[in-house]
C-alpha cells in the first residue's frame, strides 16, 4: 500500500485531491437479492458476531499498545495496524450483509484480509508517521462532534439486526422494498453507503489509524469520490 504522512499539533484538514480520505469504503449492490432472506440474516450472522466480540476485545488491547507506541515513536506498529484495520474490514462486510445495508446475499468470509471478489471492501492507507500530540486527544476530544452525529446514524438500542438509528431504519425500509417489489431502491442504497462511509471514516480516526480529520461530508454511492466509475 501507499503511505500517507501527517504530523501536526492540530487535526489536519480532510484531503481534497482525487485520492480522497485515507480510509476507503466501497461496495456494489448485488442483484437479484432474495425478497425474504433479509428477515433471518441477523440470525445467520450470529457466528460472525461471536467472533467479532472477541476480535473487538483484542482491538481494545491492541489500541492501548498502539497508543503508547505512537506517543513515544510516532508510529503505529504495522502488524497491529493490519490487525485493527482487518477487524474493521470484517465488521463492514458483516454489516453490509446484514443490519447496515442488506446489499448482498453472499455470506461474509471469516477473514481479516480483503476478499477481492466480495462485493464490500474497506481499506485504510498505512501512515509512516503519526502525530505524537494528536494521539492524546483525537480519539475522544477531537472526534466528539462526529460522535454526536454518529449517535443519530447508528442509534443505541438493538433488536435483532435493527440498530435503532438512521442506518438501521433505512435498512429496514430497504428490506420492506425488497419484500414487496423484489428491488432495492438505488437512491436508498447510495444514501446508506454514504452514512456507513462516514461511520467507518470516524472509526479509522478514533482507532488511531490516521491523523487526517474525517470530513463533515456525506459521500454517497458505492464508490469513493474521485474514483473512476
Amino acid at each position: 500500500m501507499s503511505t500517507h504522512v501527517t504530523s501536526s499539533a492540530a487535526p489536519p484538514p480532510g484531503p481534497t485531491g482525487p485520492q480522497g480520505y485515507p480510509a476507503r469504503l466501497t461496495a456494489r449492490l448485488d442483484a437479484p437479492l432474495s425478497r425474504w432472506l433479509w428477515l433471518v440474516k441477523w440470525l445467520l450472522a450470529l457466528p460472525h458476531h461471536v467472533v467479532l466480540f472477541f476480535l473487538w476485545a483484542a482491538v481494545a488491547g491492541v489500541s492501548v499498545v498502539a497508543f503508547f507506541a505512537i506517543l513515544f515513536t510516532g508510529q503505529y506498529p504495522r502488524p497491529l495496524f493490519d490487525f485493527t484495520s482487518g477487524v474493521l474490514r470484517w465488521n463492514w462486510r458483516v454489516a453490509y450483509y446484514a443490519y447496515a445495508a442488506l446489499g448482498t446475499d453472499r455470506y461474509p468470509p471469516f477473514t481479516l484480509a480483503d476478499v477481492p471478489d466480495y462485493p464490500a471492501h474497506w481499506d485504510v492507507t498505512y501512515p509512516e508517521h503519526l502525530s505524537r500530540g494528536l494521539v492524546l486527544v483525537k480519539w475522544w476530544l477531537l472526534a466528539l462532534p462526529h460522535y454526536l452525529i454518529l449517535g443519530f446514524f447508528v442509534g443505541g438500542a438493538r433488536l435483532a439486526w435493527f440498530s435503532g438509528g438512521l442506518i438501521g431504519l433505512l435498512t429496514l425500509f430497504a428490506g420492506v422494498a425488497l419484500a414487496f417489489t423484489g428491488l432495492y431502491p438505488r437512491r436508498l442504497f447510495d444514501l446508506l453507503l454514504g452514512l456507513n462511509r462516514w461511520v467507518l471514516r470516524v472509526a479509522a480516526y478514533a482507532a488511531l489509524l490516521t491523523d487526517v480529520y474525517p470530513p463533515f461530508r456525506l459521500d454517497q454511492g458505492g464508490r469513493e469520490p474521485g474514483t473512476a466509475a
